[in-house]
């Protein structure tokens, strides 16, 4: 058997890459990793959370900007990872309109991730210490798996974890008048 040196890529040269497939890819550690798609469940708790954090956003008329999961974030000089949402200051919003590929250099205001059964450590223990070296003010896991919702935010450089459950309400600093419980999230 023949194996081949493992490629590792530059930030620069993973800001340009393209396979000629609609695969997405973060990078860690200098290395591609693809993003399967999405299971029906993953789908709709993402469309269900864009519409809501979109509703919000506009009813309190902030200047911010809901994003799906294709907007990249730098993590570090070797890695970027893609949130399944995030929400943009609206600066943010122009510095991608001339990007050749979408990438935020600086941190969102709130990121989130929905656990798929393939991948559950990358969320809760990977993604959560990246997105605090990265000073994302609010990170929420929504676990379809575990029926809940980890709400954490950023205190000193670390995250402060809060969970939710069942019908509690969702408590979030960047959308502090969100009405939304974990049953309603699940439910999409």
């Amino acid at each position: 058997m023949i194996q081949t040196a493992k490629k590792f890529y530059t930030f620069e040269e993973y800001l340009s890459y393209h396979d000629d497939t609609d695969s997405k890819y973060e990078l860690v550690n200098g290395e591609l990793i693809a993003i399967p798609p999405a299971s029906g469940l993953h789908a709709l708790i993402m469309l269900f959370l864009f519409k809501q954090f979109d509703k919000e956003i506009e009813r309190v008329s902030l200047d911010w900007v809901v994003m799906p999961g294709n907007l990249g974030v730098r993590i570090a000089e070797n890695k970027s990872r893609i949130p399944d949402l995030v929400i943009i200051s609206e600066s943010q919003r122009q510095a991608i309109r001339s990007m050749s590929s979408a990438v935020l250099e600086s941190a969102p205001l709130l990121a989130v991730e929905i656990v798929s059964a393939g991948n559950p450590q990358d969320d809760y223990r990977y993604k959560r210490s990246e997105y605090a070296v990265r000073e994302v003010p609010e990170y929420w896991i929504v676990d379809p798996i575990k029926s809940k919702v980890s709400v954490l935010r950023l205190v000193d450089g670390f995250y402060d974890l809060t969970e939710f459950t069942g019908n509690q309400k969702i408590e979030s600093q960047t959308f502090p008048e969100l009405a939304l419980t974990v049953e309603q999230v699940l439910a999409a």
